[in-house]
């Protein structure tokens, strides 16, 4: 008897570590910066001809242009637009003009 609860006790413990071993933790890749676009937005931003325009801030995700930056949808791809400042094509949100990437 005493045997049988070992065996039980032990095919207990390794099948909890097997399953902790399946957990996943998600973190927020917020802090980074980091963005995983679609291939498609890169590939339709980075084939538009749309004119550079000036900017005397920073050009970092995070940093929202002002209103007066013309934001230019991508066509089938809510929640992405994009714009051209300084040289520097730029993945933003549409609706807060805020950099969520940049292009290199």
């Amino acid at each position: 008897m005493r045997k049988t609860m070992l065996a039980a006790a032990a095919i207990l413990t390794i099948s909890s570590a097997a399953f902790a071993q399946s957990t996943v933790i998600v973190t927020d890749p917020a802090p980074t910066g980091s963005v995983v676009l679609p291939g498609e937005v890169r590939t339709y931003v980075m084939e538009q001809n749309t004119p550079s325009v000036v900017y005397d801030g920073d050009i970092v995700v995070g940093t929202t242009l002002p209103d007066t930056v013309e934001v230019h949808n991508v066509p089938d791809m809510d929640g992405y637009g994009y714009t051209v400042v300084n040289e520097r094509r730029v993945i933003v949100e549409p609706k807060t003009h805020r950099i969520i990437q940049v292009l290199e």
